[in-house]
C-alpha cells in the first residue's frame, strides 16, 4: 500500500514590503518584543526580576531535572540508531547531484569554532581541576579530593558534559532542519523539521510558536556563552596590558568592564555577519582553529605530554564505559542538609543539568548554523562529525591543558596559583608558570586573539540564524538594520543580566528558556525517525521521496 506523499511546500507568510520585507512579522516582532522585555525589566527593576528568575531557577530545578537527564540521553541513543541504521545512514541531505559546498576542513572549522569552541580557553583547564577537587565519586567517599586516585573520575565528568551527548544534541536538531530542507524542499527552519507530525498547521500559529522559542533559546543560549568569554575577554586584556581599568577590586570585570568589551565584541560580530558565513564566518573560523591548534600544540608539546596521554585516553575509556550510568543516573536528595545524597542531587544540578540546559538552549543556534553548512553530505558522515569528531576534540584539550594544569599543582612546584585563579584566569596562571615573561606575554595575547575571533565567530552565526529563522528559513542576504538589532539586543541581554545578577542571572534565564525547546526538540527526533522510515517504505515502493534537486524554500 503506498505511503501518503511527504509534505513538500510549507508557506510562510512573511512581508512582501516595508520594514519587514521578507520577514515573518508574527516570529519578528514577537521575538523583539520578548527579548525587548526581558532587558527593560531586568534593568528597570533588578531586584525583582533576580528574585523572580532565581524562584523559577528553583521549581525547574526541583521538577524537572529528571526530564533534562533522560531527554539527553535520547539524543545520545538516537544518534548512535542513525549511524547503525542502514535505511538511515546512506540517505544524503539533499539530491543525488548535490555535493559539499565546504571542504571537511572549512566544515569542522565553523562547527567546533561557532559552537562552544570558545569554552576550550576557561572550561578546558578550569573544569577538570573542579573535579579533581569534588564529584559524586569525591561525595560518595570513592576517592579522596585533589588525589591522583580521583583524576580519571575529573575527566569522566569533564568529558560527560563536553563530550557525545552535547554534541549529539546539535546533531539532531541539525539533521532535523537539513533533512527536512535539502530532502523535501522545506524552508530551512525550526518548524520544518516538525512536518511528519504537524502537518500544513506549521504554516500557521503553531509553526510561529515553535520558531519564537527557538529565537529566545538561541538568544539566551548564546548570551550565556557570550557572558563567560565577556569575563575572560576583560581578563585577558588586563594580561597583555591593555585593561587593568576595567577590572574591580575582586580582580573581575567591573560594570565598566563588561560594556566596553560587550561594544568590541558586538561590533565586530556585526560587522562580520554583514559578510555572510561564506566570507567572514569561514575566514575567522579557519583562522581560530589554526590558532587553536598551535595553542593545543603548546600544551601537547611543553606541558605535561605524559600525563595528558593517560588522561585522554584512560579516561575515555573511563567515560565511555561509565557513560550509560552517567547519561541515565538521576541523583535525589534525602531533605538531609549536607547528607551525601543532598549534595549528590545539588552537585548533578549545578553542573549535568545546568550544562543540559545550556546545550539545548544553545542547540537551535547551533543546529541552524550545522544544517547551514552541511548539504550534501549523507546522514552517518553528518552525525559521525558532527557529534563524534568535535568531542574528540573537546576531549584532546581538556586532556593535554587540564592535564598539564593538574600536573603542575601535583608535582610542578604550582603552589595552589592555578588552583586559586579565577576560572578564565587559570590559562594565564598555567603559561605564566611554563614561560619567561616575554614568551608568556606573547602566549596571553595568542589567546586573547583566539578568543576575540571564537566570540566573534559565535556571535555573528548566531544573529544570522536568529535573522534566517525570522526570515521563514531564508538563507539569502538580510537587512543591515536586522542584523544590527540582533546585534545589540544581544549584547543588551549580556550586559543587562551580568549587571543585575552576574553569570547567574544568564544562567538562570537559560534554564528556564530551554525547558519548553527541550519538548520542541523531542518531537523534531520523532519526526526525523518517522520521515527516515517512511521514505525506506517509499523507496521499496519505487516512489521518490526527496524534492527534486533537493533544495531547500
Amino acid at each position: 500500500m503506498s505511503n501518503k506523499p511527504p509534505l513538500r511546500e510549507l508557506p510562510i507568510k512573511t512581508a512582501d514590503k516595508g520594514f519587514y520585507e521578507g520577514f515573518s512579522v508574527d516570529v519578528t516582532v514577537t521575538s523583539k518584543l520578548i527579548v525587548g522585555g526581558l532587558v527593560l525589566w531586568a534593568v528597570a527593576f533588578p531586584d525583582q526580576a533576580g528574585g523572580v528568575l532565581a524562584g523559577l531557577n528553583s521549581l525547574i530545578l526541583a521538577n524537572f531535572a529528571a526530564w533534562y537527564i533522560y531527554v539527553m540521553a535520547a539524543f545520545v541513543l538516537a544518534c548512535i540508531g542513525l549511524v547503525f541504521w542502514p535505511a538511515a545512514a546512506r540517505l544524503k541531505l539533499g539530491g543525488a547531484e548535490d555535493t559539499p559546498e565546504f571542504s571537511r576542513f572549512s566544515w569542522f572549522s565553523m562547527m567546533f569554532g561557532a559552537g562552544i569552541g570558545v569554552g576550550m580557553l576557561t572550561w578546558a583547564i578550569a573544569e577538570p581541576i573542579y573535579h579533581f577537587k569534588n564529584n559524586p565519586e569525591v561525595i560518595q567517599g570513592l576517592a579522596a579530593s585533589a588525589q591522583m586516585d580521583n583524576y580519571l573520575y575529573a575527566y569522566k565528568w569533564s568529558f560527560l558534559h563536553w563530550g557525545f551527548t552535547a554534541w549529539a544534541c546539535f546533531a539532531i536538531t541539525g539533521l532535523g532542519m537539513a533533512f527536512f530542507a535539502y530532502r523535501r524542499g522545506l524552508p530551512l527552519t525550526i518548524r520544518s523539521a516538525l512536518a511528519p507530525l504537524f502537518g500544513e498547521k506549521l504554516s500557521g500559529p503553531v509553526g510561529h510558536a515553535i520558531d519564537i522559542f527557538a529565537v529566545i533559546a538561541t538568544i539566551l543560549g548564546v548570551a550565556q556563552m557570550l557572558g563567560f568569554g565577556v569575563n575572560q575577554f576583560v581578563s585577558s586584556m588586563a594580561r597583555v596590558g591593555f585593561g587593568d581599568w576595567l577590572l574591580n577590586e575582586q580582580g573581575t570585570a567591573s560594570g565598566l568592564g563588561v560594556i566596553v568589551a560587550l561594544v568590541i565584541i558586538m561590533g565586530a560580530s556585526t560587522l562580520s555577519a554583514f559578510s555572510g558565513v561564506g566570507k567572514g564566518i569561514k575566514w575567522l573560523s579557519n583562522i581560530n582553529m589554526v590558532l587553536s591548534t598551535l595553542l593545543l600544540c603548546f600544551f601537547l608539546f611543553f606541558g605535561s605530554t605524559w600525563f595528558g596521554l593517560n588522561a585522554f585516553f584512560n579516561g575515555l575509556v573511563t567515560y565511555v564505559a561509565d557513560l550509560p550510568a552517567m547519561v541515565l543516573t538521576v541523583y535525589r536528595g534525602d531533605g538531609v542538609e549536607g547528607s551525601a545524597a543532598t549534595r549528590l542531587e545539588g552537585w548533578q544540578g549545578a553542573w549535568s543539568v545546568f550544562y543540559w540546559a545550556w546545550w539545548v538552549a544553545f542547540a537551535p543556534f547551533m543546529g541552524m548554523f550545522i544544517a547551514r553548512i552541511s548539504k550534501g553530505r549523507t546522514i552517518r558522515e553528518f552525525v559521525i562529525g558532527a557529534s563524534i569528531a568535535p568531542a574528540l576534540m573537546c576531549f584532546v584539550w581538556f586532556s593535554f591543558a587540564g592535564g598539564t594544569a593538574i600536573d603542575m599543582e601535583l608535582n610542578g612546584g604550582a603552589n595552589g596559583a592555578i588552583f586559586s585563579a579565577p576560572d578564565g584566569d587559570k590559562i594565564f596562571a598555567m603559561t605564566e608558570l611554563m614561560l619567561s615573561p616575554l614568551l608568556a606575554w606573547i602566549m596571553a595575547l595568542l589567546i586573547v586573539v583566539l578568543l576575540m575571533t571564537y566570540l566573534v565567530t559565535s556571535v555573528d552565526s548566531a544573529v544570522l540564524v536568529v535573522n534566517t529563522i525570522n526570515a521563514a528559513g531564508d538563507e539569502g542576504p538580510k537587512a543591515r538594520p536586522h542584523i544590527l538589532f540582533w546585534g545589540v539586543a544581544l549584547g543588551l541581554v549580556v550586559a543587562a543580566l551580568l549587571l543585575v545578577g552576574g553569570l547567574k542571572a544568564i544562567q538562570t534565564a537559560m534554564v528556564i528558556g530551554a525547558l519548553p525547546f527541550s519538548v520542541i526538540m523531542l518531537l523534531m527526533c520523532l519526526a526525523l525517525f518517522k520521515a527516515i522510515y517512511r521514505d525506506g517504505q517509499r523507496t521499496r515502493s519505487g516512489e521518490h521521496a526527496e524534492a527534486a534537486g533537493g533544495v531547500s524554500g
